[in-house]
């Protein structure tokens, strides 16, 4: 067998450039993933904008249902109310509602999923392919897992809210958590009511919530 001494020498950089190519990956879903790579990095060599895409401007595959809130509200139930699901059921009810297998594996590789994965995690990240931000993407969330006999607005406990932001902030790696921590405290002090719920017009409509 042919050895060498010659090292291969892995740049730092390295983990966060396929993190943030996996997250445009996910929120551009190309049709031909393989040419679309190929441009990506094309751009970042040449030093221009690699090219991705918001939802608006994606062409959506005939052979595939585009991933929806109402579609996400679907499967949400279909989780039935549990923390963990393994990845192959969980990949069965993607596969029955005709989604994007593609889309399902970004989500699969941002997140780091393995065997088991934390539906709440999955659920953000998937949520995140249609939010160009992420007051867009909790927003959305919160539309998904608010309970559909409850009367008015869309909210959910502030524990879920606290869980989910400081997930889809760590994952995103741009704002601080410091900034994160701030922004909690005072949506918990001057915002949360005696129920204990947060409707989305209080990350959303109050000026001095800014999420990112």
């Amino acid at each position: 067998m042919l050895q060498t001494d010659k090292q291969i020498c892995i740049p730092p950089d390295l983990p966060e450039l396929l993190k943030q190519f996996t997250k445009a990956a996910i929120r551009t879903q190309p049709q031909d993933l393989i040419q679309w790579a190929a441009d990506y990095f094309g751009a970042l060599s040449r030093g221009e904008v690699p090219p991705v895409g918001e939802r608006s401007e994606r062409v959506p595959l005939s052979n595939w249902a585009e991933l929806t809130p109402e579609l996400l509200k679907v499967l949400h139930s279909r989780v039935g109310g549990r923390l963990i699901i393994q990845a192959s059921e969980l990949a069965q009810m993607w596969k029955v509602l005709n989604l994007p297998t593609d889309l399902f594996n970004g989500v699969m590789n941002v997140g780091r999923f393995t065997e088991e994965i934390e539906w709440l995690k999955f659920l953000a990240l998937a949520c995140s392919s249609l939010g160009v931000t992420i007051a867009k993407t909790l927003k959305i969330v919160c539309e998904v897992l608010s309970p559909d006999h409850d009367a008015g607005p869309a909210r959910i406990p502030f524990s879920t809210f606290q869980f989910l932001y400081t997930y889809i902030a760590e994952v995103d790696g741009e704002i601080s958590a410091s900034h994160v921590s701030r922004m909690l405290n005072y949506i918990e002090q001057e915002i949360i009511g005696p129920d204990g719920l947060i409707k989305v017009s209080d990350f959303t409509q109050n000026p001095r919530v800014r999420l990112e």
